[in-house]
């Protein structure tokens, strides 16, 4: 008999953990299609906004992490670390190109937009995509021209697209999770954080047995 599980996940484009969590996130789908074939899974992307608080041409990327974390050697610490647990993963992530930290309001509208006329399959690779540009790519996701090439190659209208944008629609609604990534399994089970994919795949097989109750 087949199960159903839904697996709802809340991501910004620009935190680093989250691109993790998502390579953390495949490795264990993968597994999970492997021992339990009869389980058909669907995930849910969310869009988080972390620092809607940004200007909207963003500002540097450096001189914004030093003011966060208060000295270069504690960013460099941090970025060392990221970039450790990235390598483990799979994931591709260059701080060295990265020049400005992006209001990403424009991006979620953009994933908004591309929802409503895309596959799920091809949707996640519009989100791989944008997680591409700002972590290995180098390029600016508050940035519309960006954007716009970016849906053009996936063959987005592009006028309606920009209506879309210019009038504020698809805009990520404010969330009530204690961070990102954020896992919620078949909405009974949560994990937050970028866990490693044994802990996910945990998680899946409790959720799928866990009573209605959510549980984190």
């Amino acid at each position: 008999m087949s199960q159903e599980l839904v697996i709802d996940v809340y991501v910004d484009l620009i935190c680093p953990w989250c691109l993790i969590g998502k390579r953390h996130l495949d490795q264990a789908l993968a597994e999970l299609a492997r021992t339990d074939p009869e389980v058909a899974v669907e995930v849910r992307w969310h869009s988080v906004q972390l620092l809607p608080e940004l200007p909207v041409q963003g500002r540097d990327f450096t001189e914004f992490y030093i003011q966060r974390k208060g000295s270069a050697q504690a960013v460099r610490q941090g970025q060392e670390r990221v970039q450790q647990a990235a390598l483990a993963a799979g994931a591709e992530v260059n701080f060295a190109i990265i020049a400005r930290m992006p209001n990403t309001l424009l991006a979620h509208q953009l994933l908004a937009f591309a929802r409503t006329r895309q596959t799920p399959p091809q949707h996640v690779q519009l989100l791989e995509r944008l997680l591409a540009a700002h972590f290995s790519r180098g390029e600016d996701l508050g940035e519309r021209a960006t954007l716009l090439a970016i849906a053009q190659d996936f063959d987005l209208p592009l006028a309606e697209l920009s209506h879309w944008l210019e009038s504020g629609m698809g805009k990520p609604m404010p969330l009530d999770v204690p961070g990102v990534p954020f896992f919620v399994f078949n909405q009974r089970l949560a994990l937050s954080g970028a866990q490693p994919p044994e802990l996910l795949l945990t998680g899946m097989r409790e959720a799928l047995e866990a009573p209605l109750s959510l549980r984190a």
